[in-house]
Order: structure tokens, then sequence, then C-alpha cells
């Protein structure tokens, strides 16, 4: 089959797939672990234990504060040390638990066997049930955003979901966790995609993965085929060429099912499309299966001058600094320290920032990749605009955000842009493009939503 991919905008970053075929290490227990209160998208969500409280593993420990949020389960066994505040990756204190780890006592309710659960054996588990279960495990998108999954999978009235797309593009070029996740666990991520797809009442499935991973590509069409062949439901994995940034929604929904999503509050499931990560399907998985809640995930820790990089399951609250020792300890030198990959990362300003539902990569730069270069005044080249998958003017809406000219910002769609960093990527003058669109969108929302709630 041809590879497809996205029409719009799009490069090639260098890839630096150091842990592409290291097999992913059970990490060791935290010391103490910290539960930031927003690991997703929405409303932060709301502690229901207090300072002295004992706690297992899959102990609900903050309920969802809003309908956009999902409850936090704690991923250690232990006393709850303090309900206060702990750096996130936004570099500012928020809300946080922080529990002393004490053994590993897991909740009873929770299937510990490896044995494979299928769907055709769980009657009960109608489209209404799996979403109960996945709201009540706190599961949210894996890849970075962590919208809250259910949601995704109740759309509204107006939308008609027709099928559901796996994300396992994984376009940064560092990250191997959503790779290494496929070639463990193909059965487990297939059972999740089609109690997905009877979770939102379609039977048309898709797997998007891009041609660097060739083997999760054969592997994920051999088992589809034995999974499918005599089923209901029609799957299919898309092989996508190589193409930053394929593995947002917008993007990846073009590339697969060649239909472009309108400018928001627009969604891919207003073209039909329901687009969930791979580690999100193995996570429903888990939730509808196993009555496992959200509290651990697969996480790369890499980075070029990193001793033994490598690719981890790690429960959530897990402080970076614990697996960056793990891999032989911060290198020397000047280093930058990322949560996700360096295109869309956000930079640390501590190792101690813990392990969340979103946190798919933890790499370190080396000052020699991380260094940027002066910014020279614009010269007019236009390569932002052509790179730009969303098909905006990054040089424009750069401008008028430095200038503070929020309407003709609002009015030149800054609220489109998905923040990947291509233009800032490619710009021969090192003009900090995305830095000051992603403060004037910030801006521009913010006047948004004032204005709305009038």
């Amino acid at each position: 089959m041809k590879a497809r991919t996205f029409r719009i905008g799009g490069v090639h970053p260098e890839e630096n797939k150091l842990t592409h075929e290291v097999e992913t290490k059970v990490a060791a227990l935290p010391k103490q672990a910290i539960f930031p209160l927003s690991q997703h998208i929405g409303a932060p969500a709301k502690p229901v234990v207090a300072k002295g409280d004992k706690v297992k593993v899959g102990t609900l420990i903050a309920e969802a504060g809003g309908f956009v949020s999902a409850p936090i389960y704690s991923s250690v066994s232990g006393t709850v040390f303090k309900v206060d505040t702990a750096i996130d990756a936004t570099g500012y204190r928020k809300p946080a638990i922080i529990i002393n780890v004490e053994g590993d006592e897991w909740e009873e309710s929770i299937d510990r066997s490896d044995a494979l659960e299928l769907v055709k054996n769980h009657p009960e588990l109608t489209p209404e049930e799996i979403v109960a279960r996945v709201k009540k495990a706190g599961v949210t998108g894996m890849g970075g955003a962590g919208f809250p999954t259910f949601i995704k999978l109740t759309p509204p009235p107006t939308a008609k979901a027709e099928c559901v797309i796996i994300n396992a593009v994984e376009c940064e070029p560092y990250i191997t966790s959503d790779y290494r996740l496929m070639m463990e666990h193909p059965d487990e991520i297939l059972v999740g995609l089609e109690l997905l797809m009877k979770a939102a009442k379609v039977t048309t499935g898709y797997i998007g993965i891009e041609t660097n991973k060739p083997k999760a590509i054969e592997l994920l069409t051999q088992k589809c085929a034995e999974v499918f062949q005599n089923s209901e439901y029609n799957v299919e994995v898309v092989p996508l060429k190589q193409r930053y940034p394929q593995g947002g929604e917008k993007q990846l929904v073009d590339a697969v099912i060649r239909r472009q999503v309108p400018a928001p509050p627009a969604i891919p499931v207003n073209v039909g499309a329901i687009v969930q990560n791979v580690g999100t399907a193995y996570a429903v998985y888990e939730a509808v299966m196993k009555n496992k809640p959200l509290f651990e995930r697969y996480t790369t820790v890499t980075g070029k001058k990193l001793a033994h990089p490598g690719n981890f399951l790690v429960r959530m609250g897990t402080p970076m600094r614990e697996l960056i020792e793990a891999c032989g300890g911060m290198p020397e030198g000047d280093s930058k320290l990322l949560a996700g990959g360096p295109m869309m990362g956000k930079a640390l300003t501590s190792v101690d920032v813990p392990i969340c539902k979103g946190t798919n990569s933890v790499t370190i730069l080396s000052d020699d990749d991380a260094h940027r270069k002066e910014a020279q005044p614009c010269i007019r080249c236009a390569k932002c605009v052509s790179v730009c998958p969303m098909g905006l003017e990054p040089y424009l809406l750069a401008t008028l955000s430095e200038m503070k000219q929020w309407e003709r910002a609002e009015g030149e769609d800054i609220v489109s842009c998905i923040e990947c960093g291509s233009c800032q990527f490619t710009c021969p003058a090192h003009r900090p493009l995305l830095d000051n669109i992603r403060q004037g969108k910030q801006t521009v929302m913010g006047i948004i939503r004032s204005r709305n709630a009038k």
C-alpha cells in the first residue's frame, strides 16, 4: 500500500530514535509520589484524601472537578504526606497531593493477571457501560493534550462518528514509547480499539503508523487480519509517510480519511472521526477489562548524551529525577530538560517534576542541540507559511502578538495554531515565532472566553 500523508505544510526533523529497540523496563517505585491535580484539559481534580490517610495502588485520591475533568488515582501505596502545591511542567507551583511510599499494596478490585480479555466474552459491555468505565478510571488522551477520553466517545448530537482512528504516528524525532507499546502489547491495543469502536457505535477503524516503524506496521497488520477477519469490524493499518506534525489530530484525519477539519471550534468528530492515541487504546483496555484505573504509563527517557536512554513503564507521580538516574544520571555540561520531545515539549525548571498522564517522554538536549541562535530580521522568505500545517501565516501572527493587536490576531485565526513549532524550526532568521504566537493565542483565547461569558 502506498504511504499517505496530510496535504498542507509539514517538516522533516532529524530522526533520533535512540531507544527504538530498547525493551521497556518497569521503573522502580519512587520514595515519594507527587500527583498534580491538573493532569488533563479542563477543571482540576478535587482531593478526596487528607494528610495522614492510608492509600493503596488504585485508590481514588481526587475526583473530577467538573464535566471536562478526570479523577486521579494513587499509583503507590502509603500515607498521604500532605495536600499542598508542587512544581509541575508549567514551572509554577500548582495544587498537588504528595504521598510517602510504603510497600506496594494494590486494591483487590484490580485484575493483575496477564490473561487477555476479549470483548466477545463480555456481553455486559454495552457502549454506555464502556464509556462509564473509561470515565470512572480517569482515562485521558495519552499523546500529550490530555483530553478526557469519555467526552470524545460521547460526541454532541450535531456530530456523528463514522470511524475511530488510532494515532500510532509518534512523529516527534526522539520518542519511542508508543512504538514499544505496540511491539509489546499489540493484542491489548486491538481489544482497546474494539472497545473504542463499540463505545462510539462505529464499525470502521484505522491505525495510522509512520513508515519508520516497519515492524509495527507488519505486526499490527497481521494481528488485525487474525482478530477482525470474521468480525463486524473493518480495521485497516494505514502506513504514513514520515512527516511532522502528522500526529496532530487534524493532520492525521487528513492523512487517513482525506477529510479536513474546519477551524475551531470544529473537532475531528465533525467530519466523522474520533482520534485516540495508541496509549489511550491500551489504557481503555486496562480500564474496561481489568478494572485498572490510569495510574501508570509508557514513557521514553532519552538524549544523545544520556548514558543509558530507555523506555519505562512508570507509575505516575514519579519524579523525573529518579528516571534520569536510572538512565545514568544527568549528563555533564549544560543540558535542557523537556517534558515531551524537542518539537512540542515543555522546557522544565526542575528535575523533580513528576510523570503525569500525558508525559510520553523525558528528553535531555545537550547545549549544542538546545542553544538558540540569535534572532535576525525577517527576510520575507515565507518558509514559515509553506510549512504551517494549518495554512496560517506565522510571521504575521507572531508580529501581531508582539504588537498586541489582539483583534486582528483573532481575525487571522491565531486560535487554529496547533503549536507544532514547524514555523520556528524552519525559520532561517531564527525568529521566536512559536513563542510569540503561543503567548498571543493564549491572550486571544482568554478574550474569547470573557466575551462568551457575558
